[in-house]
């Protein structure tokens, strides 16, 4: 256990923080997911618009510090190269 007060505090702050940021990548995660279902069931339409939620929640998580920013990046550029690959596809 820690005997500083500071590290006391960092202790009890831990477990809050550890939860909220589990909450928020999972959130982003859930929606990178359905971007890719869409993408795989052929339906551009959908897939735009979970991508642009998807693509908010990644960088709020980025600026959030709870993924890196060039990981939300990666993220964003590979979801919308299979969208602009359908699209290609179906035109």
């Amino acid at each position: 256990m820690a005997n500083i007060k500071s590290a006391k505090k960092r202790a009890r702050q831990n477990p809050k923080r550890r939860l909220r940021n589990r909450m928020h990548k999972g959130a982003a995660r859930t929606l990178v997911k359905k971007v890719r279902a869409f993408i795989e069931a052929g339906d551009y339409e959908n897939g735009m618009a979970a991508f642009r939620q998807a693509q908010s929640k990644l960088d709020s998580v980025a600026r959030k510090g709870i993924i890196q920013k060039n990981t939300a990046a990666r993220l964003k550029r590979r979801l919308n190269a299979g969208l602009k690959k359908l699209a290609q596809s179906a035109a």
